[in-house]
């Protein structure tokens, strides 16, 4: 998504600077990805589709609840992430301190959000493949934090001219990864398919050529 569309590019350019911390908020957005997409998924199927109330009742039927769907959404990913913050607390507290103030504000990252409204827009159909699709997120999105961060811990020791240091030369090596995924993308779905043409068969019409013949026999008898 980072490299994609450019979602949470405010925590991926803010945590990017150390490994250590990438990788720690890559795990912890792997696992609110893994937890939210699924049980958005419950949501969105059972409750805020048109017609997802039907199993209340036949007059549930006509109920649709979609315009309620990013603000439920947003309520499963506080919710989880104010677990995350938790549990990092206690078990982790050099990690929590070295997050700071990103690790709640996971809450409002929008590729947290994007994961789930990318789920209902492309009307996942089971609920293992929404929790397949949000790990799998979470994993890419974890990647694409993890290599910046590796390359900004190198590019220190790098003579970068003056006006790129900091988050200039980050910008534009965002770019270029960028660039460069989304043409593996294009390789991998392999283009556009060949349309075979069918032969055209040719219709004579002989309606002119017989009336032509019967004029000409005429004229003869």
């Amino acid at each position: 998504m980072v490299f994609a569309v450019f979602l949470g590019m405010c925590s991926y350019l803010a945590v990017s600077k150390k490994v250590a911390t990438a990788v720690g908020l890559g795990a912890a957005v792997i696992f609110v990805l893994a937890i939210t997409v699924p049980l958005n998924w419950l949501l969105d199927q059972y409750l805020l589709q048109p017609g997802a109330l039907v199993w209340l009742g036949p007059e549930f039927a006509e109920y649709d609840l979609s315009f309620m769907s990013i603000i439920m959404f947003i309520a499963t990913i506080a919710t989880m992430v104010q677990l995350v913050e938790i549990v990092v607390e206690k078990f982790s507290p050099s990690l929590y301190n070295s997050l700071g103030i990103f690790l709640p504000l996971i809450a409002v990252n929008c590729a947290i959000l994007g994961g789930s409204l990318f789920m209902q827009s492309r009307e996942i159909e089971t609920l293992g493949l929404a929790v397949n699709y949000g790990i799998s997120s979470g994993i890419g999105w974890f990647l694409a934090i993890l290599a910046i961060a590796a390359i900004r811990e190198k590019i220190r020791y790098s003579n970068v001219p003056a006006p790129l240091r900091g988050l200039g030369i980050t910008f534009i090596v965002t770019g270029l990864m960028g660039i460069g995924f989304l043409s593996f993308g294009g390789m991998l779905t392999g283009g556009d398919e060949e349309v075979k043409e069918e032969p055209k068969e040719v219709v004579v019409e002989t309606t002119e050529i017989e009336t032509e013949v019967d004029n000409q026999i005429k004229i003869v008898n």
